[in-house]
């Protein structure tokens, strides 16, 4: 399969599970950057912090249409990510290449397992607990910025289970998260994208972004439980694999 094809395919998964999920894709991007399409760690993390932006923004503004993002609490939220973030984002141009792969892999796992869990059930009453909802925030921030993925993967669990909100409401809040944290690491990365393959970020990103609005209308005829197991599944192959090759 030729090199476009890869990419292609590729992104167009990662936005699927982007648009239906609100997390999970850019997991995804990076081991198929690196073992798909020939990336090294560090230029990968870059290209999927690119990836994730731009495909966020395309799926966010289908949830935001439909009611289901609740702005004032995704920037809130987003906030306290920022500048982990962007110390992330400078801290993985100095790490080794194994360091960042054991490390990924580490992050796929914890993500398939968190999308094997059922979501808890969110009440409106739930008290929003400041430091709690700012240290999520500060965490998700730093793995955003360190490894390149959007995180809402852990964005999700976080909105609902402390801030309360529903999980519907949640996957679309969570793109907001996500799209201030990889904006607020690309930042500290900007000289680097230059030197980026776009023959393939570009059509990758392209069928991320058309992916995205696929999987906001899957999310609305599939089971979300089925979505997340398939997901989870994959990921776990993805982490096995990238472990492997770390410390191997």
């Amino acid at each position: 399969m030729s090199t476009l094809l890869l990419a292609l395919a590729a992104g167009a998964l990662v936005g699927l599970a982007l648009g239906a999920l609100g997390g999970g894709g850019s997991v995804l991007a990076v081991p198929a950057l690196i073992y798909l399409l020939g990336f090294t760690p560090v230029a990968a993390t870059t290209a999927s912090l690119v990836i994730v932006v731009l495909t966020s923004a395309a799926a966010l503004s289908a949830h935001a249409r439909d009611g289901l993002v609740r702005w004032r609490t995704g920037l809130l939220f987003a906030a306290a990510g920022v500048v982990p973030a962007a110390l992330g984002g400078a801290l993985a141009a100095r790490l080794p290449g194994a360091v960042l792969t054991g490390a990924f892999a580490l992050v796929a796992a914890v993500a398939a397992v968190r999308m094997l869990r059922p979501p808890a059930p969110a009440a409106d009453d739930v008290p929003v607990r400041p430091v709690r909802a700012a240290a999520a925030g500060a965490g998700l921030g730093a793995v955003t910025g360190t490894l390149g993925v959007g995180g809402g993967f852990l964005a999700v669990p976080a909105l609902s289970g402390v801030l309360g909100l529903r999980l519907r409401v949640a996957v679309g809040t969570g793109l907001v998260v996500v799209a201030v944290n990889a904006l607020a690491a690309l930042t500290q990365r900007a000289g680097t994208i230059g030197t980026l393959d776009w023959a393939v970020v570009g059509p990758f990103t392209a069928a991320a972004v058309l992916g995205a609005w696929d999987g906001k209308r899957l999310a609305s005829r599939v089971s979300g439980t089925a979505l997340r197991q398939v997901f989870a599944a994959l990921l776990l192959v993805v982490a096995a694999l990238m472990l492997a090759d770390a410390v191997l």
